[in-house]
């Protein structure tokens, strides 16, 4: 499929997803029907007691992440914070709260229905030091040099042209700027049948990069000090829901999936002094 499909596709089901948690219904990856629960090994229980308290219920709900980046990366009051992919807010929510009155904390996402979320989440919250911006994470809305930390939540995973997210990413970041991303990475060769799916891209999983494929890209965008960290593996019988509702066998294919996808932490760095 081109870019352009698989951006819709995209659109669509994470619009979905949305559109699911103001009824209540929660989300997952968003390969699994409309019917199901959506309750997956790579979406649920990522959040504590403590962080789920802090946030309005439907930005828990709309959230289709894959770790917990705000538990990971490294906070200061006063920092700037984008969110690439911020879908129901509920990082952005939990990053404004870490940096205090401040500091800021843009949430950028190119889904209507998922902004039309996140601003009511952030309404609820009554938090002002918040912005959520449309917008491909592709081409950023903000100018260079402009923020402290940049965190995502299994979404770079989803774009067609991760060389332009990474370059995006290092052109908005100031020197010295951190990179903390959660998302899904896979470890050896994957079957073209896996990767092909575009309701496992969807799914977050198709569109994961090699850890050693993912090292190259950043390095080449620029980054440094970049670390590679599991949070989560996965075996066949973790994603047997996800690739059943996708058409696929997974007793066929076990071979091609346990164990060789997993989430991680993905730290990196923006040569030069930190400036706030």
């Amino acid at each position: 499929m081109s870019t352009t499909d698989i951006k819709e596709v995209v659109k669509e089901k994470y619009g979905q997803a949305a559109l699911r948690a103001t009824t209540g219904g929660s989300s997952c990856c968003g390969a699994a029907p409309a019917s199901s629960d959506c309750c997956d090994p790579i979406t649920s229980n990522l959040y504590d007691v403590s962080q789920i308290s802090q946030i309005p219920e439907e930005a828990l709900l709309a959230s289709l992440g894959c770790g917990n980046p705000t538990a990971l990366a490294k906070l200061n009051p006063g920092e700037v914070v984008l969110d690439l992919g911020s879908g129901g807010g509920i990082d952005v929510l939990l990053s404004a709260r870490r940096v205090g009155p401040t500091g800021k904390a843009y949430g950028l996402d190119m889904t209507d229905e998922m902004l039309a979320l996140a601003n009511e989440n952030k309404r609820k919250s009554g938090m002002e030091n918040v912005e959520f911006l449309k917008g491909e994470i592709e081409n950023i809305p903000l100018p260079d040099n402009s923020v402290n930390v940049i965190i995502s939540n299994c979404v770079i995973n989803l774009s067609a042209d991760k060389d332009k997210v990474l370059r995006e990413a290092f052109r908005v970041l100031k020197p010295g700027g951190r990179r903390a991303v959660s998302d899904v990475v896979t470890r050896g060769d994957i079957s073209p049948t896996v990767r092909e799916s575009i309701l496992l891209w969807v799914g977050c999983i198709a569109g994961a990069l090699d850890e050693t494929e993912y090292r190259n890209k950043l390095a080449a965008a620029g980054f440094e000090q970049i670390d590679i960290e599991p949070t989560r593996i996965y075996r066949a019988d973790d994603a047997r829901d996800i690739l059943t509702a996708s058409g696929l066998d997974v007793n066929t294919i076990a071979a091609d999936v346990d164990g060789k996808f997993f989430s991680a932490f993905v730290r990196a760095v923006k040569p030069g002094m930190a400036v706030f």
